[in-house]
Order: structure tokens, then sequence, then C-alpha cells
């Protein structure tokens, strides 16, 4: 990697870290540079805009968690009813474990940015979509295994995905882990692992 590129994404690494912690609207544009060490003639290098920066943040984010999730996924030493309850497994773990409460970039900026950018809100949606497409296939292998009855793939993947969202709003606010383990009981009971 040369060295503009290094910048570039050294910029959406401290952003990421930054936003999810603390928001998109309440963090300036110095902060970020600040942090990053990065001056402001070189951001505007790279991007156009808070704006714009704030979407290649997410789109970086998502372009991580799919890695991760398809690498979770399609991970065949074990079963895919195993490799779903492994995905939520680390969710929970993630987010309630010994390190305390780690931010999701998509719970904190969801409902934030939905108003203020088109561009973030499309780019959060697409994201998430992409979540519950991988989802959806690892069902769809487990019903094909016979771990699952056969139902629709979809609507569960999404069911289970808003739950866990759900549930990590709510841990944030009870800074708890009632929620979570809530949703891992629920998730059992729907997947019957």
């Amino acid at each position: 990697m040369n060295r503009h590129q290094d910048t570039h994404q050294h910029l959406l690494e401290t952003g990421r870290d930054i936003l999810a912690v603390r928001g998109f609207s309440s963090v300036g544009l110095s902060a970020i540079l600040q942090q990053a060490g990065v001056p402001k003639g070189s951001f505007y290098h790279y991007f156009k805009s808070k704006e714009s920066f704030g979407q290649a943040v997410l789109e970086d984010y998502f372009v991580g968690y799919m890695e991760n999730l398809d690498a979770r996924l399609s991970d065949t030493s074990q079963s895919a009813l195993g490799r779903l309850m492994s995905y939520w497994i680390q969710w929970q773990h993630q987010y309630c474990g010994p390190a305390g409460l780690k931010d999701c970039l998509v719970v904190k900026l969801s409902a934030e940015v939905a108003d203020l950018s088109e561009a973030m809100r499309l780019t959060l949606r697409d994201g998430t979509e992409r979540i519950i497409g991988g989802i959806t296939e690892c069902l769809e292998a487990a019903i094909a295994e016979g771990s699952l009855p056969d139902q629709n793939a979809q609507q569960l993947a999404a069911g289970l995905y808003q739950l866990w969202l759900g549930a990590s709003l709510l841990t944030k606010l009870r800074r708890d882990s009632q929620h979570m383990a809530h949703a891992m009981v629920i998730t059992r009971q729907l997947l019957k692992s």
C-alpha cells in the first residue's frame, strides 16, 4: 500500500473508532483529524465533505464486516446451524464481553443519520441487507442439511437480525447484558439449538 492509501485507510479507521463511540453529529472534523494526526488539506484530498467521509467510513465498515461474516458462515468444519450460532455467540461476546460494551456502528449511527444524510442512510440500508443476505444463505444451508424445518429463510434472517440490533440498542441503554442474553434465548428457540 502506498502512502496515500495508508492515509486514506487510517482516516477511515480513526473515523470508525470515533463515530462508533461519539456518533456522527457530535464529532467535528477537527477531532477526527487531530486523533488521526492528519492535516485538514489531506482530508479534503480524500473526501469532499464530512458526509462523504461518513459514507466512506460506513462502506469500509461493511466491507470488513462482510469479510468476517462470510468467513464465519462459510466455515464448513461446522454445520450451517453451528455457524449461525457461532455468529450470534460472537456478537454477544463482542458486545458484552470482558472488555465491556463495544459500540456497533450500525446501532450507533442508524437512527442518527437516517434523517441527516440520504447517502449514509442508503449505505446503512444496503450494508444491513447484505448482512441479512448472508444470514439467509446460511439458514438455507441449514434447511438443506435438515437442521431446520423448511421455512422462509429470508424472513427468519431479517427477524433474527432485527432481534439482535434491538438487543444491542437496549444493552446500550441499560448498560447490562440482560437483553443480549434474552436475544440468545429467543435465537436458540427459533433455531432450536
